[in-house]
């Protein structure tokens, strides 16, 4: 069958399911035109040259076909109606042909039975012609001839058996038979599946039916992650190649997600990449950019492992960002923190209790808010929060403000033999200052034992990994523990260096591989030295962070001050009560100046007010000092008049006019610009 080309529906119609699997090389490829979900949901693209394996056969439906009209439709396997088998019209010349192309025995859907046209003498007994033989069985006598036992019913119904040679000539026709046939029936009988039948209930009358079945098939092709299934009648032209291509091994690929799915005992194993990551989005290191389509990999074990988030200040370079592996064995010295406000340090003594701090900048009192003063130098131990009494609102009723209770600690000179000053204070939390963490050790720590406490903390690499080639972390002036996450990892080398192995995150890699055969790049399995830091993009750090959704509360803000008595405004005198007739007037006439009239005339002035003295004389001159009227020599200027009297003018005035000058005095300075408007 190896060279034989037939359509696929051919094929599977004919095909024993006993000899699956077998691998089919498509001769001529046509595409499915239907919809992708009419074939089970699997996308099916058969192309000229593909290998599929078929690995199994689901009957559908059958297909039925009529021979006169060559129209066809489907039937579903359950169909309740019946069919009668359709008689040959196509003479058998001896016994062999009919025992050779036609089913021997009795079975559920009946036996062959034919009929001679002439009659036929076999040992003294003869057979006339027409009467009707049902094929029993084949039977080998002592001299090796082989007979056909076949049954003949005579009269009343009685029926016998004989035994005819194979060699036995004549001209016999297959018999109508009267029985119907479902269509469960047909399609389970290899030798009624490939003969025409015609429906019981049009009698002779109705159309000749060819049926085949339509069958699902299971196959495997390259490149398809699952078993790949799709309808026997697909019109494509196959050809069986099992023989040739016996060793074939289909490649199947796999996500990160679906290789850490497999079995362990499928590990350490090789491994191809297919498809590669697309771009550097997250990673920064040299792992990252062997990950390259058709890179040869080996897998040594998958599972999980605690890692740390860290990062640096921001410095020339920009902030890095670093993944670290629980297992990384450099050395690092804990480093003070910096608070540049109160809540800052609430957040941090609620994770480290009994925090200490040193004041690095000088804070001036607010009374108002309650904020006491702080200067440089003095020590803090947070003790808790407690809400404190703070300013009241617009009813009078005092706000409740969040204030940490802390120790104050003043500076004391050494060679003061006094006892400390201590004292508790309240700051509240909305109040901004500068502190540095005071640290009591100097002690070298592992990561582990950093981790166990409470994060973020400010650490300093003081001593590399040994294990690792460089570590990138030594030399840093800061780095920021922030905190731990639990990250399933593959854990992975390069052929050429197989003991140097580092760890691929499995959601954060998009790319898919398969399994090889190849064989392992060692004898014996190799002593491992892991790669556990991994430098990471800001991308991936901020992308981190939208994945565990933290969201961190902002700090408290100030209540809102209650105003003061300096600041509440004071009411207007008698006086100032008229001035805003006046301003109403002048700001009415600014606000009818537009551009155009600053072209023509320009606009007449306001009318006085209503309180202005009705006489249009100026007001009285007063004497310059140390010269008399007659002796002045020019003449005074009687449309300004200076708005100020020296103490030494108001003295030679006498005390009878003394009160009629002074009130002229004060109204004059009062309303200094009224002469401007005459």
């Amino acid at each position: 069958m190896g060279d034989l080309l037939q359509s696929l529906k051919d094929f599977i119609s004919s095909l024993d399911q006993q000899s699956l699997p077998r691998i089919l090389q498509i001769s001529s490829g046509v595409y499915f035109q239907g919809s992708i979900y009419e074939i089970s949901g699997s996308e099916v693209c058969l192309s000229t040259g593909d290998l599929v394996k078929v690995i199994g056969l689901e009957l559908l439906s059958v297909s039925c076909e009529e021979i006169e009209t060559g129209t066809s439709f489907e039937l579903p396997t359950g169909y309740p109606g019946h069919f009668s088998l359709i008689a040959e019209d196509l003479p058998y010349n001896t016994i062999e042909e009919i025992v050779g192309l036609c089913p021997v025995g009795v079975d559920a859907c009946g036996s062959f039975t034919f009929k001679c046209q002439n009659e036929l003498t076999i040992d003294r007994f003869t057979l006339p012609a027409g009467k009707e033989l049902t094929l029993l069985s084949v039977e080998v006598v002592r001299d090796g001839e082989r007979l056909a036992r076949c049954q003949v019913v005579g009269q009343n119904m009685a029926s016998a058996e004989i035994l005819l040679p194979l060699a036995l000539k004549g001209e016999f026709y297959e018999c109508q038979s009267d029985r119907g046939y479902s269509l469960q029936e047909i399609m389970s009988s290899s030798r009624l599946s490939c003969r025409r039948f015609r429906n019981t209930i049009e009698s002779n009358s109705g159309s000749s039916l060819i049926f085949s079945p339509v069958y699902e098939i299971s196959a495997l092709m390259h490149m398809r992650k699952n078993v790949v299934k799709f309808p026997s009648s697909l019109e494509v032209d196959v050809q069986d190649v099992t023989e040739q291509e016996q060793d074939l091994v289909f490649i199947t690929p796999f996500s990160m997600t679906e290789v850490v799915s497999q079995p362990t005992e499928s590990f350490p194993t090789m491994a191809e990449i297919i498809d590669g990551p697309q771009g550097n989005q997250f990673f920064n290191c040299s792992w990252f950019q062997e990950l390259q389509s058709g890179r040869r990999l080996v897998l040594h074990a998958y599972g999980t492992t605690t890692m740390i988030l860290a990062s640096t200040p921001k410095g020339r370079k920009g902030k890095q960002y670093f993944i670290i592996s629980e297992g990384y064995g450099g050395r690092m010295r804990r480093r003070a923190r910096e608070f540049e406000s109160v809540y800052e340090l609430y957040l941090a003594s609620s994770q480290s209790p009994g925090l200490k701090v040193s004041v690095t900048r000088h804070c001036e009192a607010v009374e108002e808010e309650g904020m006491p003063a702080l200067s440089v130098g003095e020590q803090l131990e947070v003790l808790g929060m407690m809400l404190m009494d703070g300013l009241g609102d617009k009813s009078g009723a005092a706000q409740k403000v969040e204030c940490l209770i802390c120790k104050r600690t003043m500076e004391v000179d050494d060679e003061d033999d006094e006892e400390e000053d201590s004292e508790e204070i309240s700051l509240p939390l909305f109040m901004t200052g500068h502190f540095v963490e005071k640290l009591s050790d100097n002690k070298k720590y592992k990561l582990t034992d950093l981790v166990s406490s409470s994060l973020p903390l400010d650490v300093k690499v003081v001593s590399r990994d040994k294990d690792l080639e460089k570590d990138p972390l030594m030399g840093l002036q800061a780095l920021k523990l922030e905190e731990t996450f639990t990250e399933t990892v593959v854990l992975t080398s390069l052929p050429n260096k197989p003991d140097w192995c580092f760890e691929l995150p499995v959601r954060w890699l998009q790319m898919s591989l398969c399994f090889t055969s190849d064989h392992l790049p060692w004898s014996e399995s190799p002593e491992r030295h892991v790669e556990t830091v991994t430098e990471v993009t800001e991308k991936f750090y901020y992308e981190y962070h939208k994945l565990i959704s933290k969201i961190e509360e902002p700090p408290p803000r100030p209540p809102k001050r209650k105003p003061s008595s300096s600041e509440v405004p004071k009411k207007s005198s008698k006086s100032e009560s008229k001035s805003p007739n006046l301003r109403s007037v002048v700001t009415k006439q600014l606000d009818n100046l537009s551009l155009s009239q600053t072209k023509g005339k320009r606009a007449p002035a306001p009318p006085p007010p209503d309180d202005t003295p009705e006489s249009d004389q100026p007001p009285p001159l007063l004497p310059r000092k140390g010269s008399s009227i007659a002796e002045s020599v020019s003449a005074h200027n009687t449309y300004v008049k200076t708005p100020t009297v020296t103490r030494k003018s108001a003295k030679r005035l006498s005390d009878s006019d003394s009160e009629h000058d002074y009130e002229s005095i004060e109204e004059t300075i009062k309303t200094p610009h009224e002469s401007l408007f005459y």
